[in-house]
């Protein structure tokens, strides 16, 4: 009996599984789409300002609104805009729910024209007015920081990055492209010759072909269609928004900017400053000028003199001339030994003692209304301070590990240099991040670190540098010291060593010992057979640490990591990590 009622209920059991599996039939609703006669536009003029009329969306389904206003996009049941031009002005709202979207469309006719916005000064900068009958034309102002620039949504679009004076001239297609603003039938034109610069993830648009990669962004072949824009207050802020009649457009830069609408950060007779949320989600950044205009430019000479102390200078302006209409700020001197001083009187002299003898870079930079204006200059330090005392460790240290040790930064020459993973993180080399070194058709392409000013190796009593390498079994790893105070001629009075890779992708240690190894060549006149006792090169001379692969070898491709970089204790510099 037992038995008989545990199968009847396991029977049970499968039935109701049997009942319940799921049909097709089941699965839940995400509703009807809308239908066009479900949607319902009314246009309200404002009270007080006849130029400027409201839409509402009153349709009796409930979803997302969004609207095209003669071109220019909305979103919300409540939206406005000012047409201050008469015109048919075709109205298009498009109501999305879960089940799909509908749109309907009317026009709204206006007859007036708003004379007063027309000719605001707002109109007239941007334009040029009603007496500029071709418009007025604006083009990047490319020799200035931050013409272009990225940043997070709600910045000004240069926190992230600015484009330095001509940073992207190599893209050959951007610095010369122009684009017009004219008030006659609020006409937008961008003049491209053929091809434009867009960001990556715009590349793939329909309207672009032949796209080419340049400098992480993509040159197209575009021939953008005549366009037109507005020019609105809202808030307190002013907004340019450009209405394509075909294909895309923008000012210049294409980075998918959402509803063609730019933000104006500054505008000026001479000055257009804008930002956009980019297609990535992120603030753009645009700086432009006037299409011809000649920025005007502060001049100045530098007058260094002698000072009553030891190794004590006085650093002025001379000859200042700021332009009319311009205002001096301030001016700073960077004595090049890391001391940065500044005043706010332009007939300042400005006093620094250097404790250390050596040529230091002197950079006075003038700040202005209009700009900065840079001159550098040298200042030669014969002799140390009388107060200045050596320290010198005869021991090892480490100038660069690249993950948590770094005294000097390194840099690149003719190669491409990066700070990467590491790509086998075991012993003998555990750090996190290493040096990539690559040179393409480079005979002596080099990764290079430049002591700061003042500072020179001393190998008189440690003479021996040494480094991790990882690449292919019989490459060349080169270490050169020079002295960069020769500048094209640092290779005469150069020494160097190498050192051949061992084994196929595995950290090795590469010493570099100095002792007995000749600086210079016969013919220069410089020649030291042992450079770690001659005192012309031992000590106060080599500044700078040179490492190629496969030196001399200009065809192919040549590269490997580097890491762990010791050698001869520096006086007085510090890990900057």
């Amino acid at each position: 009996m037992k038995k008989n009622i545990i199968l009847g209920f396991l029977m049970v059991i499968a039935f109701a599984f049997y009942g319940c599996d799921p049909e097709l039939g089941d699965s839940p609703s995400i509703g009807n789409p809308p239908s066009e006669d479900q949607l319902r536009i009314v246009i309200e003029q404002d009270a007080t300002d006849p130029f400027r009329y409201h839409f509402k969306n009153e349709s009796s389904v409930t979803g997302i609104a969004s609207w095209v206003l003669g071109g220019t996009r909305r979103t919300g049941d409540n939206v406005s805009i000012r047409f201050p031009m008469p015109g048919d002005h075709e109205i298009a709202l498009t109501v999305s729910t879960r089940g799909g979207s509908a749109t309907t469309t009317t026009t709204l006719s206006t007859e007036d024209t708003d004379w007063d916005f027309l000719a605001s000064p707002e109109m007239v900068l941007l334009s040029g007015g009603v007496e500029a009958e071709a418009g007025k034309s604006w083009v990047l102002d490319s020799l200035t920081w931050g013409h272009l620039g990225v940043g997070p949504a709600g910045s000004n679009g240069l926190d992230w990055w600015g484009a330095g004076p001509l940073d992207k001239a190599s893209v050959l297609v951007l610095y010369e492209d122009v684009m017009s603003f004219n008030i006659v039938g609020l006409k937008f034109d961008l003049h491209n010759n053929g091809a434009s610069y867009v960001k990556d993830f715009r590349s793939d648009d329909p309207a672009y072909s032949n796209p080419e990669e340049r400098d992480s962004d993509y040159k197209v072949d575009f021939t953008p269609s005549p366009a037109e824009w507005s020019l609105e207050e809202e808030d307190g802020e002013w907004y340019i928004t450009l209405i394509p009649s075909e294909g895309p457009i923008f000012p210049i830069f294409d980075v998918g900017a959402v509803d063609n609408r730019y933000r104006v950060l500054a505008l000026e007779e001479n000055k257009l400053e804008l930002v956009a949320i980019g297609g990535d989600g992120n603030a753009w950044h645009y700086k432009f000028i006037p299409q011809g205009y000649v920025r005007p430019v502060a001049t100045f000479d530098v007058s260094v003199e002698d000072g009553i102390n030891p190794n004590e200078y006085h650093v002025s302006l001379d000859e200042l001339v700021i332009p009319e209409g311009a205002n001096f700020q301030r001016f700073t001197v960077d004595f090049g030994d890391g001391t940065v001083e500044s005043s706010i009187d332009p007939e300042a002299a400005i006093t620094h003692s250097y404790m250390r003898r050596a040529t230091y870079n002197v950079v006075v930079t003038l700040f202005t209304s209009i700009g900065e204006f840079s001159h550098t200059i040298s200042i030669n330090v014969e002799n140390h301070h009388p107060d200045y005392e050596e320290f010198i460790i005869n021991d090892f240290v480490m100038y660069n590990n690249f993950s948590d040790v770094e005294m000097v930064p390194f840099g690149g020459e003719d190669i491409a240099f990066s700070i990467v993973e590491n790509p086998l993180r075991q012993y003998p080399n555990r750090t996190a991040m290493v040096a990539h070194y690559r040179k393409e058709n480079s005979e002596w392409g080099n990764a290079y670190m430049q002591l700061p000013s003042g500072y020179r190796f001393d190998i008189r009593e440690i003479s021996t540098f040494r480094m991790m390498v990882y690449g292919k079994a019989g490459q060349v790893v080169l270490l050169k010291l020079e002295n960069t105070d020769m500048g094209g001629n640092a290779w005469e009075t150069g020494t160097e060593l190498t050192y051949t890779i061992q084994n196929d992708d595995t950290w090795e240690s590469a010493v570099f010992n100095f002792e007995g190894v000749p600086a210079s060549f016969d013919w220069h006149g410089a020649y030291a057979p042992d450079v770690t006792v001659d005192n012309r090169y031992n000590h106060n001379y080599y500044n700078i640490i040179r490492i190629m692969c496969n030196p001399g070898v200009g065809d192919g491709v040549h590269e490997f990591y580097f890491d762990e970089l010791y050698g001869p204790h520096v006086e007085g510099i510090k890990s900057t990590r």
